[in-house]
């Protein structure tokens, strides 16, 4: 089970069997029938909202003759979406009211899960930018059909997809939503015994964090998400904010940092920085043409930030998941006991826009 159609305004990519790790291209789909059901999957989309407030069609699509089905996914003023998909005489309705404070600059997530032989889909919205995630679950899904896919994705004239939309992605399973890894497994992670590959950690081994504590590995986490968008990878350079080689991350993976020179500029001990604000300089760069790409993260105890390459990158920080059953039951850490789940408060520390972040390379660069 895997991602099998990605769309944004480089790339159309389709293929049933799924998308080879790490491939740009399209692969040609096998003989195989289009229009059988898909009896589980997912449609995750990110995009910006209209600056106008109008309701804005997302994402549309219209096949008539045998298939008659359709799919409208809508954003609403106000901070809602709402998604209407018939089929074949059925129709599935859902909606939900999101955080209405989300900017024109935001990027939310949207997920639509269905899953057929449990007769329930999902409509999820996230702000990953602040860790807020809505869902709605209703029953009586419609199925969507690999040929809906293809029309989805190499179809201009029964789809259309709107301009403020990121990428668009198709999976032939229910996809988590929520707390996401955003590291590499290959990543050299600090141990009481020396570093070790972030992939080669287990429950139960101890890392090195912020302040010189040893703490134990609870889970390893790992998932594998198109290559767009906030998933798309960042490679952060060496030698910037002390890293001994190029590390390989997502947009919203935070650096911890600290020093002097941040002291003196924010009036704090550390500042966090979103790997994604580094691409507008030297310190960090978008890297293209991957179709799919595998993120591995830990939880801990706390939501420290661990040693890693020379730097300090957070860890996976779930805040109260545990105390809210129906978006636990919906995350990567469905199935975990609630009673084994740790409870992460949040650090305060600053978290630094794009021009701070860069200012702070290029002075730290110059040291």
């Amino acid at each position: 089970m895997t991602w099998i159609a990605i769309r944004d305004r480089d790339d159309a990519l389709f293929a049933p069997e799924g998308l080879a790790h790490g491939r740009g291209r399209e692969l040609s789909p096998p003989e195989a029938d289009l229009d059988q059901p898909m009896p589980r999957g997912s449609l995750l989309l990110e995009t910006r909202l209209s600056p106008y407030n109008a309701p804005q069609l997302l994402l549309g699509l219209q096949r008539g003759f045998d298939a008659d089905m359709s799919l409208m996914l809508r954003a609403v003023p106000g901070g809602g979406v709402s998604l209407v998909h018939t089929g074949k005489g059925e129709m599935c309705h859902a909606a939900l009211t999101h955080d209405a404070e989300a900017r024109r600059t935001d990027v939310l997530r949207i997920t639509y899960s269905w899953d057929v032989a449990h007769g329930w889909a999902r409509l999820a919205v996230e702000r990953p930018d602040v860790a807020h995630c809505f869902q709605t679950v209703v029953r009586m899904p419609v199925a969507l059909t690999l040929a809906d896919v293809h029309d989805m994705i190499r179809n201009p004239a029964a789809a259309v997809m709107d301009e403020d939309v990121l990428f668009l992605a198709v999976s032939d399973r229910v996809e988590p939503i929520g707390p996401m890894p955003g590291l590499m497994a290959s990543l050299p992670v600090a141990t009481p015994y020396g570093a070790r590959a972030l992939g080669d950690l287990r429950r139960g081994d101890l890392v090195e964090t912020l302040g010189g504590k040893v703490v134990p590995v609870l889970q390893v986490l790992r998932r594998t998400v198109p290559a767009r968008g906030l998933f798309e990878p960042v490679r952060l350079r060496h030698p910037y904010f002390g890293l001994d080689r190029d590390i390989v991350v997502t947009p919203g993976q935070r650096m911890l940092v600290g020093g002097s020179r941040v002291e003196y500029l924010f009036g704090r001990e550390h500042v966090l920085i979103p790997a994604g604000h580094l691409t507008g300089g030297a310190a960090g760069v978008r890297e293209k043409g991957h179709a799919l790409v595998t993120y591995t993260q830990l939880l801990l105890p706390e939501a420290d930030a661990i040693y890693a390459a020379g730097t300090c990158l957070e860890s996976l920080d779930i805040g109260r998941l545990r105390r809210k059953r129906d978006l636990l039951g919906a995350s990567l850490l469905a199935g975990s006991a609630r009673n084994h789940l740790p409870e992460h408060i949040a650090r305060p520390y600053p978290v630094l826009g794009a021009f701070e972040a860069n200012t702070l390379a290029a002075l730290r660069s110059a040291a």
